[in-house]
């Protein structure tokens, strides 16, 4: 189907061709009235539109290609000197149509998030943003590779418990074990575990072989030595074992009382040396260094590893959860581009990055135009070149071809009216 637009170029040659005839024939017709005043002056007139007429269908015709086929000078313009038009138009581009210059200016009149904002804030309730959004997380969190991970994750826990200074964590479980009174429950769980040891039937003779021995071991001069063998052959293991195991016993009782001053005195000692470990640097310094050794010994990426793992598929299970879109991602994005709208600060930066971004590209590319340009050109032969360039200007050209005729004849019955007079 052809359109309306090339059909008017053909109206238009169709008319400057009928304009070149009715000049012809006029021209024809006047001749034998010639001798009249009326027939000279127009013979004159349509001799002279004749003349205009072929003159401006030779000039237009000159311009794609040879008139009547003839090869004369200076003509067939635009297929000759194709090279140097094309040229032309890919230079007036790039350097005054499209320069780099107005299309800056161009880019700097344009708000481009006043137009994109609302435009996302329309497509985030879309089906296919909701399904893209989703598809988009769960690709980021399946592409995340966990083995590059867990070194930097490995180095990072590390790193935390070197910067610990066991000093103040050790004053600080100090500090809480006194107040919770953990060295008086300390104390309780030794003593009673020391009051089972110290009933066992076989305590009680470890306890007299022990005091044997260190009778026998006891050397005393004259009257003492003799006292002590005296009191050994009153007592055998069985007795000291017994005496001693109930002395022992008693002792334990009574440092179970609450109130007993050796109770008191000896919790005093311990809550006092306790208090006083900070400034022990020996001490502090060894479990400095052996906090250091462990954490060095420690190889805990196979356990991070799993445990990112498990936090990765946890991750993606809650992603694709249907409730995640509408309860959580939709509010989070719409908050997001409500708190961006509010802060000028943020949309200039953002304004300011996308124009920069669009001017990088234009430096890059601006150079592109042209040569796209020139390629679509060179695809096309010179018939085809002519044929569309025809189609474009032709109309307005054939109205040249319209317009000489007519202003020949004018110009022409002007002239033999002169002539006449004269």
């Amino acid at each position: 189907m052809i359109s309306k637009k090339s059909k008017q170029p053909k109206k238009s040659k169709r008319l400057a061709s009928f304009s070149l005839v009715v000049m012809g024939t006029g021209f024809v017709a006047t001749i034998p009235f010639q001798g009249s005043f009326l027939g000279g002056l127009l013979q004159g007139g349509f001799e002279a539109g004749l003349v205009g007429g072929l003159a401006d269908w030779f000039a237009v015709t000159a311009l794609f290609r040879h008139p009547l086929g003839l090869p004369i000078p200076h003509t067939a313009l635009l297929p000759k000197n194709r090279e140097r038009m094309t040229k032309a138009l890919v230079s007036t581009l790039e350097n005054d149509w499209l320069s780099k210059e107005s299309i800056r200016d161009k880019i700097k009149q344009i708000h481009f998030t006043e137009k994109i904002l609302p435009v996302l804030e329309k497509m985030l309730h879309s089906d296919s943003v909701k399904k893209g959004a989703v598809s988009l997380v769960v690709q980021m969190i399946s592409h995340i590779n966990l083995e590059k991970i867990t070194p930097f994750v490995e180095k990072e826990i590390k790193s935390s418990f070197y910067s610990i200074k066991m000093c103040t964590v050790l004053q600080s479980a100090i500090n809480q074990a006194l107040i919770r009174e953990y060295d008086e429950k300390a104390l309780d769980y030794l003593l009673g575990k020391a009051e089972e040891w110290i009933r066992k039937s076989t305590t009680k003779n470890q306890l007299g072989n022990l005091a044997i021995r260190a009778l026998d071991n006891i050397k005393l001069d004259g009257f003492l030595q003799f006292a002590l063998k005296s009191f050994q052959n009153l007592l055998n293991e069985e007795k000291l074992g017994s005496i001693l195991q109930n002395f022992l016993l008693s002792v334990v009782s009574s440092l179970r009382q609450t109130d007993n001053p050796n109770r008191k005195a000896l919790l005093l000692h311990v809550r006092t040396e306790l208090k006083n470990i900070k400034d022990n640097k020996e001490l502090l310094e060894e479990i400095e260094n052996w906090k250091n050794h462990l954490i060095a010994d420690w190889e805990p990426a196979e356990k991070i590893t799993g445990i990112l793992q498990k936090a990765q598929q946890k991750a993606l299970a809650f992603v694709q959860d249907s409730k995640f879109v509408d309860m959580y991602l939709l509010p989070f994005l719409t908050r997001f581009l409500n708190k961006l709208k509010e802060d000028p600060i943020k949309i200039n930066i953002i304004e300011n990055w996308i124009k920069k971004g669009i001017n990088s590209l234009v430096e890059e590319n601006h150079s592109k135009i042209g040569k796209l340009v020139q390629e679509n050109l060179d695809k096309l032969d010179d018939e085809t070149l002519i044929h569309m360039m025809e189609n474009k200007i032709g109309k307005d050209l054939q109205w040249i071809r319209v317009n000489g005729a007519i202003c020949g004849f004018i110009i022409g019955i002007f002239l033999t009216g002169i002539k006449a007079l004269i």
